[in-house]
């Protein structure tokens, strides 16, 4: 699994940064109209083709299916109503998020693609009802995770890179630390190159 993991909220996010070298991206849209998600999943897809990129849809699994994307997403609350027979009859990897015990075992038990655990550290990006995590939590999923990769996300910027793989994480997932830089093309290309090694 890609070192470096994308996550943006629309696609002309996805346009600008994916061309700089990124090779994982999670289109992750919220309170958008269904004309809209399927237009933004059509060109997300398109564009990450052209670029060799794995594109991963947040939620909305049955256009993702539909429009012939391979990989979605899938937080706690989008497992309830999602058909993992149908996703896997279609060819559809998933992921999963996981923030206690209790939920990655339920996670697992779906053998997903990979599994995301956060937030590690404080995020500013959405208001969250688990404490941050912390390093040792990544170890001890990972042990339990077994060869099933593990997606580090929450609070993460490329000075961080070094404890969280140590930890025992496979993959580092980023919004935020992007998203609200001053030059989001020039902090895209920091984690591409803190990743590369």
């Amino acid at each position: 699994m890609e070192r470096f993991y994308l996550i943006v909220g629309d696609v002309r996010e996805l346009e600008r940064l994916v061309p700089l070298g990124v090779k994982l991206v999670q289109l992750r849209i919220k309170d958008r109209v269904e004309a809209d998600i399927r237009h933004q999943i059509a060109r997300a897809r398109d564009v990450c083709a052209a670029q060799g990129t794995q594109l991963i849809i947040n939620d909305h699994w049955q256009i993702a299916r539909d429009l012939g994307c391979d990989f979605v997403h899938l937080g706690q609350e989008d497992m309830e109503g999602a058909d993992f027979d149908a996703l896997r009859q279609a060819g559809v990897r998933f992921g999963l998020s996981t923030h206690d015990e209790a939920e990655l075992d339920r996670a697992l038990s779906f053998a997903p693609a990979y599994v995301a655990l956060g937030p590690v550290y404080p995020t500013l990006l959405k208001k969250m009802k688990w404490a941050p995590q912390g390093l040792e939590r990544i170890t001890r999923w990972k042990q339990q995770a077994g060869n099933t990769p593990l997606v580090a996300i929450g609070g993460l910027t490329p000075e961080r890179l070094p404890g969280i793989f140590a930890a025992g994480a496979d993959s580092a997932a980023v919004v935020t630390d992007i998203q609200q830089a001053a030059d989001p093309e020039a902090r895209c290309l920091e984690w591409i190159a803190s990743t590369r090694w």
